[in-house]
């Protein structure tokens, strides 16, 4: 059940007695400025220095680097180090090997001395954390590229992966959908084993050890075997292969020049079209190169302007939780800015086929994707929620684009009753075994999170008793942790999953009753913090001794509070952690969230939504008014 606001108890700022009313109503000004004159909302995406590095390293692999990009970029890389010497991957993070050595490499391209303080810190660092042969694949690509690592001690996965069908373990479409995108270009990259030579080496990060290896003893010989024959091709095949493997990643080439909006399958299929024979100046390479500006964030320091890349962005998604926000903090459904919003995310709408399609031919397209132009890649948990807001927000064309959201998502459910975000079925377990994937999850299985924003808005329109939603609830109640909590795998952890779940099961009519809701809430209360707010570190992905644990912040607090007010809860639990919420608030109306609380691989790589700091907790303050008026 979705608790709003009456619009006719709107909040005040000049209400004394409720401190939630001026706290909401300072936040509700605040989302409102932050809309564009278009109706959406973006909030920055912020992960780490990899992409900062990597974008300095392909612009120096295709000769196009500037000066100025390269002192903007250092500039930001240096701001992120450690006091060790490391860099992390998150905010408060331990230090991370791959990603230090690629941001050395990066500033060592920028003109910093190897043995200025920073980067011999940074040094001491990686020959202790065993050096570049315990790196990840990824870095020890971008160094082969430039004949600082050889390619032959990579894994091999040769570009003839391409030409097989689907019914044959391992073939692309085993893989998640940024899986494959990023393994396409890389095979064709790989088949072909540049180096371009950099005027310095890395002898500072070399130790003397063994070369990293990945999985069981079959696998390492699996590997040999790939090795081998990628040796010595078969030269006709070879081709073939290539050739086919280009074709797909024109394809998949969007409008604003990406592929798939995310970083990594964008400047590897950049590189394997450039070495496969694309001109800079040719329009797949032209469109791919300016469509990182729009990527790119600018901002003045103390030192200078510095520069870095957003991974991804995230229009659609942050747009229906800020129209979701927006309503339950009893703004009109007619009002301007919610208005503007829902017609925008109605434009957005995907019409087309992607890559989905493989595995379910027969469903018709519909529904929507996480970025300004990603039609080839729907996702579930971004429709989902893009549901939830406009059935609340009605505008021109929006019954019909839900129809047809609604029949597509359902047709995503996978087998076992659960939602993935991107796919069906996508659950081979022989891709994470290839020694060539150690960048973190590369396939789409189910998940709690996922399945409950589905199960949530086909509750929403009706649909609690159709087939598809109760497999989905007895699917939620399976995977119900047994401390009572869901494990959450877009964003952390717990948290996320838990006020996910609750709210969904609730509104598919199950009571609060039930033992599953009183689990959860029981956990919820139980990792409360003495100050009031809840927080979960991401480092509860790899130790369990974290789970429910953290500095308290504004997004997850939010969370915890949406499921309890999901469950009835109206006692000290809430109070305390609206009263955290009141207290924390900047005087500007948000609140300040340097940890990152959003996922995209579980542990391997990780997010810090800006807006997520923001919306969440309008809809809690909102939903918890609402239910009090």
């Amino acid at each position: 059940m979705t608790v709003t606001a009456r619009p006719d108890r709107f909040p005040s700022a000049e209400d004394p007695d409720r401190p939630a009313a001026g706290a909401l109503a300072r936040a509700v000004a605040h989302l409102r400025g932050l809309q564009s004159p278009e109706g959406w909302w973006k909030g920055e995406l912020e992960t780490n220095v990899t992409m900062d590095a990597e974008d300095l390293l392909v612009r120096e692999f295709l000769g196009i680097r500037t000066e100025q990009e390269t002192a903007e970029a250092a500039r930001w890389i240096r701001s992120q180090q450690r006091e060790d010497g490391a860099w992390a991957t998150f905010f408060g993070g331990p230090p991370d090997l791959s990603t230090t050595v690629e941001a050395w490499v990066a500033l060592r391209l920028a003109g910093d001395a190897p043995d200025a303080p920073h980067l011999a810190r940074a040094a001491e660092f990686v020959q202790g954390a065993g050096g570049i042969a315990a790196t990840r694949v990824f870095t020890r690509i971008w160094l082969a590229l430039f004949g600082l690592h050889p390619w032959e001690r990579l894994p091999a996965l040769p570009p003839e992966v391409i030409l097989l069908p689907r019914w044959v373990p391992l073939n692309v479409y085993d893989f998640a959908c940024w899986a494959r995108q990023t393994i396409v270009p890389l095979t064709v990259v790989a088949s072909v084993r540049p180096a371009r030579p950099l005027p310095f080496g890395i002898d500072e990060l070399e130790v003397a050890a063994p070369a990293r290896r990945k999985g069981s003893r079959f696998w390492r010989v699996f590997d040999r075997v790939l090795h081998a024959y990628d040796d010595r091709p078969l030269r006709p095949l070879r081709r073939l292969a290539v050739r086919r493997a280009v074709r797909w990643i024109l394809d998949r080439q969007e409008a604003d020049g990406s592929w798939g909006g995310i970083q990594p399958p964008w400047v590897y299929s950049l590189l394997a079209l450039h070495l496969t024979g694309s001109a800079l100046d040719l329009r797949e390479m032209k469109a791919g190169l300016s469509g990182l500006d729009r990527f790119t964030v600018r901002e003045d320091t103390a030192d200078g302007v510095a520069r870095r890349l957003e991974a991804c962005q995230s229009p659609v998604w942050d747009t229906g939780l800020a129209l979701t926000a927006l309503l339950d903090a009893g703004v009109p459904a007619d009002d301007d800015t919610v208005t503007r919003a829902a017609a925008w995310l109605v434009a957005e709408e995907v019409r087309v086929r992607g890559d989905w399609a493989v595995q379910t031919p027969r469903l018709a397209p519909g529904g929507w994707a996480f970025e300004f132009d990603n039609d080839l890649y729907p996702d579930t948990d971004d429709t989902a929620e893009v549901i939830l807001a406009l059935r609340r927000a009605p505008v021109a064309g929006a019954e019909a684009a839900i129809d047809r959201a609604l029949t597509w998502m359902t047709g995503m459910q996978s087998s076992d009753g659960g939602w993935a975000a991107f796919d069906v079925d996508n659950t081979s377990r022989l891709p994470n075994r290839l020694p060539f994937c150690d960048f973190g999850e590369v396939i789409d299985p189910p998940s709690a999170d996922v399945t409950a924003h589905v199960v949530e808005a086909l509750a929403h329109e009706g649909r609690a008793g159709s087939p598809e939603c109760r497999r989905g609830i007895q699917w939620l109640r399976d995977a119900q942790e047994a401390d009572g909590s869901w494990f959450g795998r877009w964003g952390v952890n717990h948290l996320y999953g838990t006020g996910a779940a609750v709210p969904a099961l609730v509104a598919a009519g199950v009571p609060a009753s039930d033992p599953a809701i009183r689990r959860a809430v029981a956990w919820l209360e139980r990792v409360q913090q003495p100050g009031g707010g809840w927080g979960e570190d991401l480092r509860s992905y790899v130790d369990p001794s974290w789970i429910g644990r953290g500095e308290p912040t504004a997004s997850q607090t939010a969370w915890a509070l949406l499921a309890l007010l999901a469950a009835g809860e109206r006692g000290p639990a809430v109070t305390r952690g609206v009263r955290w919420l009141v207290e924390s608030q900047r005087p500007d109306g948000t609140w300040d969230e340097p940890q990152y609380t959003g996922t995209g691989f579980p542990w391997d790589f990780s997010i810090n939504y800006h807006l997520y700091r923001l919306v969440f907790p309008v809809s809690a303050l909102g939903r918890y008014l609402g239910a009090a008026a």
